[in-house]
């Protein structure tokens, strides 16, 4: 063999091994699940749970640390006056950061420090995921930085046009939403619409339903409804209905009736087997990855920035979700839109779980927070709601709205509506077959 082709060989075997090893090493802290000292979860929650531990006391002000970080943010690099929704959302992180400046401090009005309020709030919600998303980014940059997720993209193309009624390259964006961030998700579909490879009307199914929280985030969803022992099945079982809610939609008003032009339309797939052009695929993006080194670096840079972003939002909008649900009827009826939907499938809680459900359009984690000490029926239901809703006001709207996608306030609470609807009606006997 000459020096050439020891070079290339050495080239191949490096992206085998990225694709086929890293690759492995992200499933298994994502999907496997394992038992440490009678506990039974997959390794990241293990990993977190332990830093946690590690930290101690001083947890508390690093989830601090971070929400003041986040809230000054906006104003150091002067995006909170780039439009109106910026300013807004500059204003809440404010709130938020004094927020958590009280519920570290125990100051300020005592009806915030019951312990279904801020307490809650702060430790079990934001420093659970001011950990969990700076440390499994470095592991979600397993899965999506060197091939399996172009090798997934590839083989899923086959039902991307005639389900979703999307092109193949969407399937990459779906699952950089699932596997990494709505933000993740939403800078790909922006970036390829604009490029004019998506039509309006494909990448507003895909901004919708597809950009939904991450599996870090769904971690944190199942630890507070008790749903860690049932991972596994929660987890895939919420990424079918939400794929089944969103082929749903895309034949409903307001999708249906958007500009479905495109300048630079998907070429036809080639003659070579699928898993063939898959595997090759995979390949291709593992040879030209970064360095294992350099890609944890930043991915732990952009944990960090998403951490600071999120954290003071879900300070501050969950906060005032919580207490306009303790304090107002405003959920209650709300919920009543949903009821029919609960209702039908006459299980316990029906009338709790619709109305926790439409706490969702202010932040995803409420329906969670409301329902924790619910029965498990109406706990695994939540959990999918939470995820398959893919729309709410602390996060995923203000970043779609930040976008080149044509989608207003007002059709995207219509879509909110029609996917949690939707979502009831699955989310309920699924979590019926689980509780078997």
């Amino acid at each position: 063999m000459d020096q050439s082709q020891a070079g290339v060989g050495a080239s191949d075997a490096l992206a085998r091994f990225r694709l086929l090893i890293l690759s492995a090493i992200g499933i298994f802290f994502f999907f496997i699940p394992i038992t440490i000292a009678g506990k039974s979860t997959i390794p990241l929650d293990h990993l977190v749970s332990q830093v946690k531990v590690w930290l101690g006391d001083g947890v508390a002000w690093y989830a601090l640390a971070m929400i003041v970080a986040g809230a000054a943010y906006p104003f150091i690099s002067g995006q909170w006056s780039q439009s109106l929704t910026d300013k807004v959302f500059s204003m809440l992180k404010i709130l938020g950061a004094a927020a958590a400046v009280m519920a570290v401090t125990g100051t300020g009005p005592e009806l915030l420090h019951t312990k279904d309020m801020l307490p809650f709030l702060f430790e079990k919600l934001v420093i659970s995921v001011g950990l969990i998303v700076p440390i499994g980014a470095v592991f979600l940059s397993f899965l999506v930085s060197y091939g399996l997720l172009e090798l997934i993209g590839i083989l899923v193309q086959p039902v991307m046009r005639p389900i979703w009624r999307t092109p193949g390259r969407s399937a990459i964006d779906a699952v950089a939403s699932f596997v990494g961030s709505y933000s993740l998700g939403l800078l790909i579909t922006n970036r390829v619409y604009k490029s004019g490879q998506y039509s309006a009307k494909e990448a507003a199914i895909i901004a919708t339903g597809f950009s939904t929280v991450s599996a870090t985030f769904m971690i944190i969803v199942a630890k507070t409804l008790d749903l860690m022992p049932v991972w596994n099945l929660y987890f895939w079982g919420t990424l079918v209905i939400t794929f089944i809610v969103t082929a749903i939609t895309v034949h409903l008003p307001p999708l249906r009736g958007m500009d479905e032009s495109v300048s630079d339309p998907e070429p036809e797939a080639g003659s070579d087997g699928r898993l063939h052009t898959a595997y090759q695929t995979g390949m291709d993006v593992a040879r030209q990855a970064p360095s294992l080194g350099s890609n944890v670096l930043s991915t732990i840079k952009d944990g960090l920035l998403m951490t600071i972003a999120i954290l003071p939002s879900i300070m501050s909008v969950g906060l005032i979700g919580l207490l306009v649900a303790k304090y107002t009827p405003v959920f209650e009826w709300l919920g009543y839109l949903f009821y029919p939907f609960t209702a039908i499938w006459g299980i316990e809680g029906a009338k709790e779980l619709a109305q926790a459900s439409a706490s969702g359009l202010a932040e995803m984690f409420l329906p969670a927070l409301l329902l924790r000490d619910a029965e498990f029926v109406v706990r695994m239901a939540a959990g999918v709601i939470c995820v398959s809703s893919v729309l709410f006001f602390s996060a995923s709207i203000p970043c779609i709205l930040s976008t080149s996608i044509p989608l207003s306030i007002g059709r995207l609470v219509i879509v909110w509506f029609i996917r949690t609807a939707l979502s009831l009606l699955l989310a309920v006997p699924f979590a019926m077959l689980v509780a078997g």
